[in-house]
């Protein structure tokens, strides 16, 4: 009876294991695609001009006669499922020519950038 479980736990966790990583990867590409949406929104409403933090995404520096924010939801920067806040860069460095566009990316399950998990605009990783 016991080796009879042990193989449905061998059989079934894998199987559960890889479900909970697709979804948090799909959680973090959400996260990203919703803070990269806010500063689209925000480069609209200047010009073309992209925010050069994420703290201009949530409030004006108090010159700011275009801020029509808070852009992101619930006033804050996103987490990643794995509980980092999303990261931002503009200039970026991934988006082509000219690096004209943001980098937004989470940081992945090993909670450290610039690793095979990163999660970003600019790529397909994490799928």
């Amino acid at each position: 009876m016991l080796a009879i479980l042990a193989v449905i736990i061998g059989l079934v966790l894998p199987n559960f294991l890889g479900a909970q990583q697709d979804a948090n990867n799909k959680a973090a590409k959400v996260a990203v695609a919703g803070v990269e949406k806010a500063a689209d929104i925000y480069a609209a409403q200047h010009d073309g001009d992209f925010p050069t933090s994420l703290d201009a995404l949530l409030s004006n520096p108090g010159n700011d006669q275009k801020w029509a924010g808070p852009y992101l939801d619930k006033g804050k920067i996103p987490n990643d499922p794995w509980g980092n806040p999303i990261q931002y860069q503009f200039p970026g460095s991934h988006q082509g020519a000219g690096n004209d566009r943001p980098d937004v990316w989470s940081m992945g399950k090993d909670k450290q950038s610039g690793t095979a998990d990163d999660i970003g605009n600019w790529s397909t990783t994490g799928k």
